[in-house]
């Protein structure tokens, strides 16, 4: 049996288990040692390949794609630094729960710390950021080889999918020969030709016991809140507002947790915590008993802080991932259940309860809040908070919006209100880093309606060549560009207080015309004048394919001065209200 029949069995049986598990798409990038595998994905008419010349980017791409789809997605790339550029995405799929399954090429074990190019240490290459690595064995044809392979594939990718989702890796070495037989019986299995082996794994939950005593416990609690996360479960937001309904407690709606947008109730659904938690009379006033949250941590600082002031009060997390998200060490108690099912179940234990004066306190400055956001809401001038203020407004049903870290996903949090459009709100919040926002977002777009995507300049900056995935396949991608010409954020950190090398270190503006960037990749770019403007532009090209950058530009001074009289203006008047009714 010589070298090229084993390399394409192998590779062969592999490729067809990654699709009978239900592998869909793989973004390639380019090389000369992942040649046998690249050529014979290829050949899969039911795998959608799509290649990604850069590599840190291209595993961003199938980010994005994972994160739409709610399945692995496979990337490959050839050995050495290519595997390296890989590092950043496989993080943040490890720590926002993304199924990927990272299939690296490497050199033979005889060529590995013998002087050979492009050959460097891909063993445990990603550490503890992969749920599990396994290095292959190199190609055989034998029995027992093709059931191996096809084995781990099915493992990897059961692996990758198992809450909590996340990354694993597979390191293949090849020898040369790299180039497969490639012909019509590439493809047909003699055994098992369903699957070689079936995975399944369920929702974690909790015994009727426990559901009982937590029921008893919450409703002899009337000062509760429920606080809820970056969330994906479609179910989740019908059984959270039906859980609030019977417990009558608040629910503090993360922009991520999927709830200020949608067709569930909105009732209970407070959305203005982060500018009203920032007073401390209406944190005072607001005190709960009991927490009760749901999802990662949540984006705003002042709803973080009130958790942490109010450290004696029992504080219940429920993750269906039996994960520990609790980096203050506020819990009481851990609950390891799937969300949804948690909240329909507890349900069926819970009594009817009078309606809550608790709940009507928190709906209350609530509501005053959003009617104080006059002095956003009235600016004509270009600003950062109100075009998240007025955004729902903008988008079109069934968009998807995904929002660039710094202070586009701040300004989300302040300023997105509760709405009635089925808009799905996404960004890469699980190491908070602005690698890879544009990548993310476009692979996002490939499966997604219609996407706007809102980022600031510096993050639009790190990512520019992600662009090309937009001109290659045609992606349609609505691009809001914040250009306040450096790190906003920094603004509002105490860093700003010492003016002397500012800008040099944190402000690190680049004077940077994008058009020229955009243009390269065949996108529209607009230079927006005015509110009217954008609004016309985002409604012109709605259903246009291609690149549309609408650039907004603003300072960052005056958008720090805009949300701190905002801010303490809003403080004002809650706190005469919050005296009042003591």
């Amino acid at each position: 049996m010589n070298h090229q029949e084993s390399l394409t069995a192998y590779i062969a049986a592999f490729v067809t288990e990654l699709v009978l598990t239900g592998v869909t798409d793989v973004v390639v990038s380019p090389g000369s040692r992942s040649t046998p595998m690249a050529m014979v994905m290829a050949e899969h008419s039911e795998l959608n390949v799509h290649i990604h010349v850069d590599e840190r980017s291209a595993a961003f791409f199938a980010l994005g794609i994972a994160k739409v789809i709610n399945r692995p997605v496979a990337i490959l790339c050839t050995s050495g630094t290519a595997a390296a550029n890989y590092f950043p995405a496989i993080v943040e799929a490890r720590y926002s729960r993304v199924p990927l399954i990272v299939l690296t090429a490497d050199r033979p074990h005889e060529l590995r710390e013998m002087g050979a190019p492009q050959a460097i240490d891909q063993i445990h290459l990603y550490g503890h950021h992969v749920k599990w690595f396994a290095e292959m064995a190199l190609p055989e044809k034998s029995e027992e080889m093709i059931r191996y392979v096809r084995t781990v594939c099915a493992r990897a990718a059961a692996i990758a999918a198992a809450q909590p989702s996340g990354p694993v890796h597979l390191n293949f070495p090849f020898r040369e020969p790299l180039i497969p037989k490639l012909d019509n019986a590439l493809f047909q299995l003699t055994e098992r030709p369903k699957g070689y082996v079936k995975v399944h794994s369920g929702d974690l939950t909790i015994d009727n016991e426990k559901f009982k005593r937590i029921a008893e416990q919450l409703s002899g609690k009337e000062k509760g809140v429920i606080v809820c996360g970056n969330i994906t479960d479609e179910h989740f937001a019908e059984a959270v507002t039906r859980l609030s309904k019977a417990l009558n407690y608040p629910i503090l709606a993360d922009p991520l947790s999927q709830l200020r947008s949608g067709k569930h109730s909105f009732e209970n659904i407070v959305e203005s915590y982060d500018t009203f938690l920032r007073n401390e009379d209406a944190r005072a006033f607001l005190k709960p008993d009991i927490v009760l949250r749901f999802g990662a941590m949540p984006i705003s600082k002042a709803l973080t802080i009130f958790l942490k002031e109010n450290h004696t009060a029992d504080q219940l997390v429920v993750d269906g991932g039996g994960s520990w998200r609790d980096p203050a060490a506020l819990t009481t108690e851990m609950i390891f259940c799937n969300e949804a099912n948690f909240c329909a179940e507890l349900v069926t234990y819970l009594d009817s309860k009078a309606p809550s004066g608790y709940l009507d306190d928190w709906k209350k400055v609530n509501a005053l809040t959003k009617g104080n956001m006059t002095p956003i809401r009235d600016l004509t001038e270009l600003s950062e908070g109100k075009l998240f203020y007025q955004l729902a407004d903008m988008l079109p049903e069934g968009a998807t919006l995904f929002v660039g870290n710094s202070m586009p996903i701040r300004d989300l949090d302040s300023f997105f209100l509760n709405n009635n459009k089925s808009i799905k709100v996404m960004a890469n919040r699980g190491a908070n880093g602005i690698d890879g926002t544009v990548s993310t977002a476009l692979g996002a777009a490939l499966y997604s309606k219609s996407l706007y995507l809102v980022l600031g300049d510096l993050t639009f900056f790190h990512d520019l060549n992600g662009l090309i995935a937009a001109k290659l396949y045609d992606i349609k991608i609505h691009i809001i560009l914040v250009n306040n010409n450096g790190g906003g954020i920094f603004s509002f950190l105490p860093q700003s207080e010492h003016p002397k090398n500012f800008e040099l270190l944190f402000g690190t503006p680049l004077d940077i015309e994008f058009e020229h960037a955009v243009r390269m990749f065949n996108g529209q770019f607009i230079k927006i004048n005015d509110w009217q403007h954008l609004e016309l532009e985002m409604k012109e090209s709605d259903g246009q394919s291609g690149i549309h950058v609408y650039e907004v530009v603003t300072k960052r001074e005056k958008n720090r001065d805009e949300h701190r009289d905002f801010w303490r203006s809003v403080s004002q008047e809650i706190s005469n209200f919050v005296k009042g009714g003591q």
